[in-house]
Formats: structure tokens, sequence, C-alpha cells
């Protein structure tokens, strides 16, 4: 019996321990000591509101190949958010833009449909699917540490506001972090039955830039 319970309490310890730490005080206003350069709190009483108001997220930014833009708003861009465990992005999608397989290995997503109608989903470590197309108004929660996608597939742009249980939740798109990384070529060939031409083919698209 009391096993049990030591084990269950150094289990809860474990789980309180991989979130985000809970803050000490009201807030921590991150800036840069230029003498040092490095991060520390803004003394509390020169804080003004527009330290917790961010205005990047207005309009859509720069689409990529895949027809997607994704704003990210954290603590590097909106000091504000410093030690409150939490961020946020914008994503937008042309019509048939798509975010690529990818996930976020310290944070749950929650994602809500500002417009479009967007196909969404994510993959269970059962290789599970669960996926459907959201509509304006609705929202998602993608997992921590699961393989999510999104795809606009209605006949206008499309818009998702994503928020994040973390201050860095950490990004990584499968297929860059498959053939962008640097992984021996031999070993891509035999994982994925490529020939070393198709290998290079995908090497080059999703090279880092």
């Amino acid at each position: 019996m009391y096993l049990r319970i030591l084990v269950l309490f150094f289990l809860n310890g474990y789980v309180t321990l991989a979130s985000d730490p809970d803050p000490v005080q009201d807030f921590c206003i991150s800036e840069i000591e230029p003498a040092t350069n490095t991060n520390h709190c803004k003394n509390s009483s020169a804080a003004t509101v527009e330290d917790f108001v961010y205005s990047g997220i207005k309009s859509p930014g720069k689409f990529g190949p895949t027809g997607l833009s994704a704003i990210s708003v954290n603590s590097n861009i909106f000091p504000g958010l410093n030690t409150l465990g939490m961020s946020f992005v914008r994503a937008d999608f042309e019509v048939g833009g798509v975010n690529v397989p990818h996930y976020h290995p310290r944070a749950t997503e929650i994602a809500f449909v500002l417009q479009g109608k967007v196909y969404s989903g994510f993959v269970d470590t059962n290789n599970k699917v669960f996926a459907k197309v959201i509509e304006k108004g609705e929202v998602m929660v993608f997992p921590k540490g699961m393989v999510h996608f999104q795809m606009n597939v209605g006949d206008t742009p499309a818009t998702i506001l994503g928020s994040f249980n973390s201050q860095n939740p950490g990004l990584q798109r499968i297929p860059t972090a498959v053939f962008g990384s640097g992984i021996k070529d031999e070993l891509l060939e035999k994982a994925f039955g490529l020939s070393s031409k198709e290998l290079s083919k995908l090497k080059k698209r999703f090279a880092p830039h």
C-alpha cells in the first residue's frame, strides 16, 4: 500500500515538473540588458499597458511554398508573455494551402477557425488518425507531442488562431526533420524505398533555408 502511494507521488511529481513552471510574481516583462546581452525582468514600476498588447498579427504574413503563412507570438517578440506559460500563432492558408505534418514537443495546441474550411487532424501513437473538416467558429485540440496537420479545403482563404500551453512549444516539421536534417542517404533510401535520384529531389526541396 505504502509502495503504491510512493509510486503515485513520484509519478505526479514527474508530470508536474514536465510543464512550464508557475510564475513567482505577477509578471516578468522580458528585456535585454545591453551591458551583458542577457534577459532580465523589466522593473514592474516601469511596466505599461503596451507591454501586454501585441498588434503584429492583424494581417497575414508572408506565404510559403505550401500556401501557408504562420506568425508565431511568443515571448521573444511579445515580452509580456514571458513566464506565463503560453504562446500563440496565426496561420493563414491560401486555397489548397497546407500546414505539413508536424508536432510540438512541449505543448498541447488548441486551434480556432476564424474563417474558412480546414481539414484538420492528428495521429496518435497507435497510428490512428483523428481528422475532419472544421469550419468557422469550431475548435480542435492537438495533444502534446502528437503529429498533426491542416489543409484548406474550401474555395476561399482560411485563417486559424492557435494557442499553446507553453511559452516555448517547439516545432518539428516532419518532412524537414527527415529529409532536411542531414540523415545519412543510405538509411533514408532503405527506410523509404527511394532511389538516390528521388532522395536527392526530396533533400533539395526540404533543405533548411
